[in-house]
């Protein structure tokens, strides 16, 4: 795993620990309203470059993007990176890892 992604156990760990991550779930509409993390802002992937002022609002915050499975999460955080914000990340195996290996309350799909 490279220093662009964060695994969904690192992700769980630090939240619990009391840790502020900014969750950005890049998923389209009727994913986000089946299954989200609690807490995370939504902004769908070919949405981002619309919100990109918003997002830089903070260049230091740790934004750990997701999607059902990390591949859009990956382009997200990358485009974050390339932006400006170096603490962008992307969760490894996305929220459906996060189903599996966290929270099996969270829906699959």
């Amino acid at each position: 795993m490279s220093d662009i992604e964060i695994s969904v156990e690192e992700v769980s760990a630090r939240l619990a620990a009391g840790e502020t991550l900014q969750l950005l779930d890049v998923r389209e509409d009727w994913e986000f309203e089946h299954a989200h993390l609690a807490g995370a802002e939504h902004i769908p992937l070919a949405q981002i470059p619309m919100h990109l002022e918003t997002l830089m609002a903070n260049p230091q915050a740790e934004i750990i993007c997701y999607c059902h499975s990390g591949r859009r999460s990956l382009t997200a955080a990358d485009w974050l990176r390339r932006a400006g914000i170096p603490g962008a990340r992307s969760m490894a195996g996305g929220i459906d890892r996060w189903s599996v290996a966290v929270d099996p309350t969270i829906p699959r799909y």
